[in-house]
């Protein structure tokens, strides 16, 4: 059940929202910071960075009147992003990048304006296109930045590969064929070597950058059906969760124990679109899907039985096609829906 003291905030963009980020600096000009990339059917596409207006700050602030969140910074796009990620550097020193893949991997640098209003400029860093014959390259499904590594970012691609990039020298350090068909998703694990990647074929696989001649199966979907994310337990890296297409459940992988799932979560009365793990707790997992249903498992006993009830459900206003849980403040989830970002303290 949702808590009688629920605390929601709502941002109504000009387009439907599809990808979506929290920032992880912590220093205050970036607490509640997201950013949301839009989905049009056409070429022109934009980012959009979102703040929560300081509760200190009067009703009148960057013009949001009494709107809690509001625009800080935006820059065009070309075709939606498919995946949005702050870098996870939290050294103030350090740029302060947000990446985005589509066509090709793009690097933005973030900075604030000066004006006191708690606006930004956005600036393009580079470009990386992995196709090293063509300026054309296979579209990126979904990407990766490296926590333990900053410099690492890895992207899957609709070609089959993934590509390993290191954003300081711009330059790709590996590609690799990852899948048999379409790769939809990459993740790296808690650490700098180990990732997986999901794809078309079913299956989800573990690659080690110190040994890229072989790879692991750990689970192949019923009848191959195609696998479309993939999240790793933030804090403990032998469980990572998957889902199908067109699928109600969300299925929790125990590495240790390959081929059968430790636990698939229900819940949902229409496909899943998202999942998230908290990033403070090994046992809690988000959910969200078409039935505009945002729930919250707690899998702290799922060694012992199955686990049935989600602890706290909230209902959006539509399906919901994205969810994110903060890292930097975990008490924190944002959903995206129709042309709205939510932000819903759990």
């Amino acid at each position: 059940m949702v808590p009688p003291r629920k605390e929601i905030y709502t941002y109504a963009a000009p387009w439907t929202v599809f990808s979506m980020a929290w920032s992880r600096r912590q220093d205050k000009t970036s607490q509640f910071r997201l950013a949301i990339g839009s989905y049009v059917e056409q070429y022109s596409n934009a980012v959009q960075i979102v703040k929560k207006v300081p509760q200190h700050v009067d009703s009148d602030f960057a013009g949001g009147g009494s709107a809690s969140l509001y625009q800080a910074g935006s820059f065009d796009h070309p075709y939606p992003c498919t995946k949005i990620l702050w870098s996870p550097d939290q050294s103030l020193a350090a740029p302060d990048l947000l990446a985005t893949t589509g066509d090709y991997l793009r690097v933005w640098n973030i900075r604030d304006d000066g004006s006191g209003q708690g606006t930004v400029q956005c600036k393009k860093e580079c470009l990386l296109n992995n196709n090293k014959t063509s300026e054309y390259c296979a579209p990126l499904t979904s990407f990766d930045w490296n926590e333990a590594d900053p410099n690492i970012v890895g992207t899957s691609s609709i070609d089959t590969t993934c590509t390993i990039w290191d954003i300081e020298t711009q330059t790709a350090r590996t590609q690799l064929i990852a899948h048999d068909r379409e790769v939809f998703d990459l993740a790296f694990a808690r650490g700098k070597d180990v990732f997986a990647s999901v794809g078309a074929d079913g299956s989800v696989r573990m690659f080690d950058l110190r040994s890229l001649e072989h790879s692991t199966i750990i689970y192949e979907s019923p009848n191959l059906d195609p696998l479309l994310r993939l999240e790793w337990n933030k804090q403990d890296p032998n469980y990572l969760a998957t889902f199908m297409v067109d699928s109600r459940r969300t299925v929790i992988l125990d590495i240790r124990v390959p081929s059968l799932p430790v636990a698939e979560l229900g819940g949902h009365l229409g496909c899943v679109n998202a999942t998230a793990w908290a990033p403070h707790s090994s046992c809690h997992i988000c959910t969200a899907g078409d039935d505009s249903q945002a729930l919250i498992w707690d899998l702290s006993a799922m060694s012992k039985r199955p686990v049935e009830e989600p602890i706290l459900a909230y209902n959006a206003s539509g399906e919901i096609n994205n969810l994110q849980w903060s890292a930097s403040q975990p008490d924190w989830v944002s959903i995206a829906f129709h042309d709205k970002l939510q932000i819903l303290r759990v």
